[in-house]
């Protein structure tokens, strides 16, 4: 036992769980949606400035310092810039482990609970790209164990040394996503509050977070005036009311999707408690109606709410479908029936948690051990700021912007309260299905992970088909995550209407020549005039270009996707 504890061998369960995942997935490919901060850490190693690229809305900071240390140490490539983020995944991953069990979750559940957030299809293919999700969250869990710490210190000092080290921590690494500093904003004030009756350390937390406000202002002001920066809005337009709250109802069932494997165990409460599971039912489904109503009466159109809800990373094809290519990809496993039985686990669970604690009343089993941190502290340090959090999304779900990645934290929050609230309430262990659920579903994530690279190396090999064939870049269209990329090979930034800095740097773009096949993102690479388009339809368009295909594969079919070039002009042009 000493060892264990010395060595943390269970939270290191997590971190080589991470990495063995990334390894088995073969992440590997010269393209991806994150190639304009992969050029930031590139132009920093280069130049030790930070230069914004025109694409960019977060803050960026430490992440980019780290990709360029990667560059330096191990020369540049596209994957070794990812590996920073594996790093930082596998460390995230023993942390939260640490966050669970000082959240007054045992050893055993909190490998659990970790295994099951971390091993999710989001957690891991987020893990193998340099976007700044992992980042950002990581912030948040440094934060978050930090003012547990401080609430489990025993002396003053040791509790201000706690609170300062929260601080500092989230107030560097949040220079990787501003959101996430609504840990030293609202989680370490929330914090001070649970200790306002020791006088030191409320005045000296009170000093450390004031800097901590300070920082995070000049980092605001520093990045305002940065030239070619893709700036956040947090107002919503009168009129976008209604569209946000289709966004919201369907993007909050993707939370649940993620806690599924720690979900599950609630099942059995149905039949403990039939007319409570009953009453619960019924609420959601008038829920369900009336907000289904109010959208029709607005002409919005609701989608079915079927899992995955948003299909941005978690999608029923298992790729990256936002290249915005012609034709449709194949469906990978999620079809129909299986979206229906995801939904039905999903929503099942949600109706046990509900009909469990209405049962019990949250009061804790008798033979539970006293915790450390109550439910009330919980309460305090978590409640507000998911709500700021959640607040915070809204402007995005105006815009339609709101994807599954910006769920991670709120996702996090709710895995620690329900694993807990499992253990102090019902259980004292999780079952072994949270692990087997927890197995199935990693092993779709690697599925998915190395379709999406496999997907990406296609396009690449058949970019390089079209140069040896005389095409330059320019004449393709290859979805918009090769097209960026190739923009900036041509220009200094990516030609985004909402930069404001330098003025007029957006400069509006003519439709492209009559009777071509239309281009996502035309406007914003305008270098590209395409000739040809990469497809999963060999006659979309104009119909199949003179150039062989390339195919990609699908674990773990035998079958492999097809990708083909069609014309974008009608063939006498």
């Amino acid at each position: 036992m000493p060892l264990v504890r010395r060595f943390r061998v269970p939270a290191l369960s997590g971190a080589l769980a991470v990495l063995i995942c990334a390894l088995i997935s073969r992440p590997y490919a010269d393209m991806g949606g994150e190639w304009t901060y992969i050029r930031s850490a590139l132009r920093l190693a280069t130049t030790g400035k930070i230069l914004y690229n025109g694409w960019e809305a977060p803050m960026l900071g430490w992440q980019l310092y780290l990709g360029a240390a990667f560059i330096k140490l191990f020369g540049f490539s596209i994957t070794t810039v990812r590996m920073s983020t594996w790093l930082v995944a596998m460390t995230l991953a023993f942390l939260l482990q640490r966050v669970m069990v000082r959240a007054g979750i045992s050893e055993r559940n909190a490998v659990f609970g970790t295994l099951a957030f971390v091993l999710s299809p989001l957690y891991l293919t987020l893990s193998v790209c340099y976007t700044s999700d992992i980042f950002g969250l990581f912030a948040v869990v440094l934060c978050l164990y930090g003012c547990l710490r401080a609430l489990e210190a025993s002396t003053d000092r040791a509790c201000v040394a706690w609170i300062c080290f929260a601080v500092a921590g989230n107030d560097i690494c949040g220079t990787a996503r501003q959101i996430v500093w609504l840990g030293v904003l609202v989680m370490v004030p929330s914090t001070l509050w649970l200790l306002r009756e020791r006088r030191r350390v409320l005045i000296e937390g009170a000093v450390a977070t004031l800097a901590g406000y300070v920082f995070v202002f000049a980092c605001m002001r520093w990045m305002a005036r940065q030239p070619y920066i893709n700036p956040e809005h947090l107002v919503v337009h009168r009129g976008q009311e209604y569209p946000v709250l289709a966004t919201l109802f369907h993007a909050f069932p993707e939370v649940l999707l993620l806690l599924l494997p720690i979900l599950v165990p609630f099942l059995p409460e149905i039949r403990k408690s039939l007319r409570r599971s009953a009453a619960v039912l019924s609420v959601l489904s008038l829920a369900y109606l009336l907000i289904l109503l109010v959208l029709r009466w607005k002409h919005i159109t609701l989608h079915p709410l079927l899992e995955p809800t948003l299909g941005d990373v978690i999608n029923v094809s298992g790729i990256n479908v936002n290249a915005i290519l012609k034709g449709t990809p194949p469906v990978f496993l999620l079809n129909h029936w299986v979206r229906l039985l995801l939904t039905a686990t999903v929503a099942s669970g949600l109706i046990g948690l509900a009909a469990s604690m209405l049962r019990t009343g949250g009061k804790p089993l008798p033979e539970g051990a006293p915790r450390t941190v109550s439910w009330a502290h919980l309460g305090v340090i978590l409640v507000p700021f998911s709500v700021v959090y959640s607040l915070i999304l809204i402007p995005r779900a105006g815009q339609s912007l709101l994807v599954d990645r910006y769920l991670l934290e709120l996702a996090l929050v709710a895995a620690v309260c329900v694993v807990r609230y499992y253990q102090d309430c019902l259980q004292p262990k999780l079952p072994g299905s949270v692990l087997f659920l927890t197995g199935l579903l990693a092993i779709y994530g690697i599925a998915c992970t190395h379709n999406t690279y496999s997907f990406y190396r296609a396009r690449v090999r058949l970019a390089a088909e079209l140069r040896a064939a005389g095409v330059p870049d320019t004449s393709v269209d290859n979805g918009w995550e090769y097209n960026i990329a190739v923009e900036l090979q041509h220009a200094d930034y990516i030609n985004w209407p909402a930069i404001v800095i330098p003025a007029h740097a957006y400069v509006p773009q003519p439709p492209l020549p009559a009777g071509t096949c239309p281009m996502f993102f035309h406007d914003v690479t305008p270098h590209i005039i395409p000739l040809y388009g990469v497809s999963f339809d060999p006659n979309a368009c104009y119909g199949p270009a003179p150039f062989a295909p390339v195919h990609y594969s699908r674990w773990p079919y035998r079958t492999r996707g097809t990708l083909y070039v069609v014309r974008y002009l009608p063939p006498k042009a």
